[in-house]
């Protein structure tokens, strides 16, 4: 009778330190993982208008001009790629826009401000 209740204890104890990782395995977690497409756009022309939240740039005599909305995580760079004043963009800089359609704006995520070329006058 004394084995008998020392292997039933055994059972019970085996059960229950068995039960929880079984109820661990069966009871899983699902984990939904959501992936955002960005697709980035570029757009070449002259600043036509440039103000305090956006900016227009004539991409050729003959099209409409377009607006670009900017944040403060614009970034500004010249060529190279180095960093430019956001000074140097006013109206008559040529640039190239990489931006994301939000909606129906376009939001400027970077600015290349290509360098003028001034010719001097033969004399």
């Amino acid at each position: 009778m004394k084995t008998m209740k020392t292997l039933c204890g055994l059972a019970l104890l085996g059960l229950a330190l068995y039960a929880p990782s079984a109820l661990a395995q069966q009871v899983q977690e699902k984990k939904t993982t959501t992936t955002t497409t960005t697709t980035m756009t570029s757009s070449s022309g002259t600043i036509s208008q440039f103000g305090p939240d956006e900016f227009v740039i004539q991409t050729s005599p003959a099209a409409a001009p377009v607006t670009y909305e900017y944040s403060e995580t614009t970034t500004y760079v010249d060529e190279a790629g180095n960093p430019v004043q956001i000074e140097t963009v006013k109206t008559g800089v040529p640039v190239t826009v990489y931006y994301t359609k939000s909606g129906d704006k376009m939001v400027a995520n970077k600015v290349v401000v290509k360098r003028t070329t001034t010719t001097m006058p033969r004399g």
